[in-house]
């Protein structure tokens, strides 16, 4: 026997998802990014070579163009997370969302889980892409196994987490520039400062606990294991689960408390 959605939640599901599917940019950033994923690796596989010892990234110069499309699907994922939820305050749209689907706990489980899954076919394109170059231009530079499918898998890990953190970021902060201006700061500004400081300071375990060293511990798997920066991946990729955890429930409180 078949089992089907509840009503209430599939008709909230599809809203969310008709909502993304409508947008051109939605639709368009698939492409770009398994675009950039192939012509990136496509690049570093003509000018890279494969592992060497003592050497980042583990799996060699030549997949770098996979790294690049999986850090821009994260960053798509994070933007478009953040557009999504955030751009219904601009226009006005959350009070006829809310009028429609009452149950915040619903609705915000709703744009979660479409935020996720958009994330998740983003990082795949790009994933697709840099595999077709990785297969067709690189076979003899790549070691195909259990390391580079763990890359893969936790690029995909990265996507999904950038995409509900930008989404509760957009419901957070109720302005996709203030949503972007917060993670894209972190990012770019704060959390490299911080490394400095911990690197000066000779306490690194500081800088591993948050999404930044935890992003790029959780994709670049067995590279830097020198570095106090970084923890392992299994480790980081917990971290980074915590912290989208922790932005979720913050917004969650947010929808269930303000109003909208």
């Amino acid at each position: 026997m078949i089992r089907t959605l509840p009503p209430d939640v599939s008709r909230a599901a599809t809203a969310e998802a008709r909502k993304l599917t409508t947008l051109r940019w939605a639709w368009g950033l698939l492409p770009v990014c398994g675009l950039v994923g192939l012509l990136a690796t496509i690049v570093s596989v003509t000018i890279g070579h494969g592992p060497q010892a003592n050497q980042n990234p583990a799996t060699g110069t030549a997949s770098l163009g996979l790294y690049v499309g999986i850090a821009v699907a994260a960053l798509a994922a994070l933007v478009s997370g953040a557009v999504a939820a955030a751009g219904e305050y601009r226009y006005d749209a959350i009070s006829m969302t809310a009028l429609f689907t009452p149950d915040r706990d619903l609705l915000f489980g709703a744009k979660m889980a479409v935020a996720a899954a958009y994330s998740l076919l983003l990082a795949a394109a790009a994933e697709v892409g840099a595999a077709l170059a990785l297969v067709v231009a690189g076979r003899d530079k790549i070691e195909f196994g259990l390391r580079l499918v763990a890359v893969l898998g936790g690029g995909l890990l990265v996507a999904v987490c950038w995409g509900v953190i930008g989404a509760s970021l957009g419901l957070l902060l109720r302005g996709t520039v203030a949503a972007l201006g917060a993670a894209l700061g972190w990012l770019v500004i704060i959390e490299p400062l911080v490394w400095l400081v911990a690197h000066g300071a000779d306490s690194h375990g500081l800088a591993v606990v948050f999404p930044g060293s935890a992003t790029i511990a959780t994709v670049a798997v067995g590279s830097f294991t020198t570095n106090r920066l970084f923890a392992p991946s299994p480790a980081a990729a917990v971290v980074l689960l915590v912290w989208t955890a922790a932005a979720g429930a913050w917004a969650w409180w947010a929808v269930r408390q303000r109003d909208v």
